[in-house]
């Protein structure tokens, strides 16, 4: 919700007016001057949206602030040049509405549009959350990344490398609209004081990753723009694509990156497949890049990759895994009910070279049980338990 700014005014007068925590303010509002405030300068107020309220009878702007449950000064401030005495039968004025509820609520068959709808809602509601465009899919798809938080300590947490994983980013956006409104009204989330973790920590989101191949999965072959031959011929021309995990152009993105490549490379197909084919070189796609240089741009302090299905955690690379990452594990572990593995006989995904690379702590969490695609009726069962996991990232 946006308010004009008027004379004499702070982003303190505006935390307690709003109740809105000063921290938030701030990050929702980067492009003001506070040291010297500008009339009618626009003022971005987190966690409010805006209801029409059309008067009937004689009522003054008093009168319905006490109908409403509203401060006066409140209706004043979003109502500029409202005579408070003067109101008129038939006039309309907007009431500032309070978010204490998720505004996300379809999660299911979730494609780069609904997910992209959804962050335009969440960042216009939580103006907080900044979004960026990390690179684009080969079909020319923004790979968006959230940022949330405002610590030097610095998390990740993707999903839906593999384009049967959709439910993944159904999961990351869930949590970012909860912890966003959880900040917004002060309020725990199992038990966790989340405002104070947002001091500490700046939480980097790339919900979907493999965006061209989340809308192949689910939206058949018309999704795969000028790829629709290719994408059928290696399908074996069946119009179903639920075994699909490859980006479009048929490699798989969790096999692309240089650790132990090579390996990978040798045993596993060596031309484009609906899944497993590791590419012809590494980081020869544009999304397993995109993902790469952010890494190398930041200073995470350690990745989560969100992957299904298993209910395990992997978390070593090689014996290179520093000596923090079991007691971490051990902690998601505790929260989820997953079971910890160390090493698998799988190699070149995204946490394997983040570990190698960085020699720091890499996670990858298999979600919930069964085969890929998983059915959405686990979504609920499925969130509770990964939740524990996405709110250890900010306290540990």
């Amino acid at each position: 919700m946006e308010v004009l700014v008027s004379p004499n005014d702070s982003l303190w007068y505006y935390s307690d007016l709003f109740d809105v925590p000063l921290v938030l303010l701030e990050q929702s509002n980067p492009h003001l001057n506070t040291d010297e405030f500008m009339i009618d300068q626009v003022m971005n107020l987190p966690g409010y949206t805006e209801r029409f309220y059309q008067i009937a009878g004689d009522k003054t702007l008093r009168d319905i602030a006490r109908e409403q449950n509203v401060p006066a000064d409140m209706l004043q401030l979003v109502n500029p040049g409202t005579d408070p005495q003067k109101l008129q039968t038939g006039q309309q004025i907007t009431i500032p509405e309070r978010v204490n509820h998720l505004i996300i609520t379809d999660y299911d068959h979730y494609t780069f549009d609904k997910m992209v709808q959804d962050i335009a809602r969440l960042c216009t509601v939580y103006p907080f959350i900044s979004h960026k465009v990390i690179g684009n899919s080969i079909l020319g798809k923004d790979i968006i990344e959230l940022q949330i938080g405002a610590g030097g300590k610095h998390v990740h947490l993707n999903g839906s490398f593999h384009a049967n994983e959709w439910i993944t980013t159904s999961v990351l956006m869930r949590f970012i609209n909860e912890y966003a409104c959880a900040l917004i009204n002060r309020t725990p989330i199992q038990g966790i004081n989340v405002p104070a973790h947002f001091m500490d920590t700046t939480l980097s989101v790339v919900p979907m990753v493999n965006p061209d191949g989340v809308n192949l999965v689910l939206d058949g072959v018309s999704a795969a723009g000028e790829y629709q031959e290719q994408v059928l011929t290696l399908n074996h021309q069946n119009p179903v694509f639920s075994n699909w995990k490859a980006n479009i152009a048929g490699v798989d993105l969790n096999k692309q990156y240089p650790a132990l490549w090579g390996v990978e490379a040798a045993r596993k197909p060596d031309s484009p497949q609906p899944r497993d084919y590791p590419g012809s070189c590494p980081l020869s796609e544009p999304e397993a890049i995109a993902m790469a240089e952010l890494a190398g741009e930041r200073d995470f302090l350690r990745v989560n990759a969100l992957h299904t299905q298993g209910k395990e955690i992997y978390w070593g690379f090689a014996g290179l895994e520093p000596p923090l990452s079991e007691s971490i594990v051990n902690e998601y572990a505790r929260v989820s009910g997953y079971q910890p593995i160390r090493c698998i006989d799988n190699y070149a995904g995204y946490k394997d070279w983040f570990i190698r690379e960085f020699r720091r702590s890499g996670y990858t969490v298999e979600l919930g049980i069964g085969v890929n695609p998983l059915p959405f009726r686990q979504f609920e069962e499925i969130y509770q338990e990964t939740l524990g996991i996405m709110l250890a990232n900010l306290y540990l």
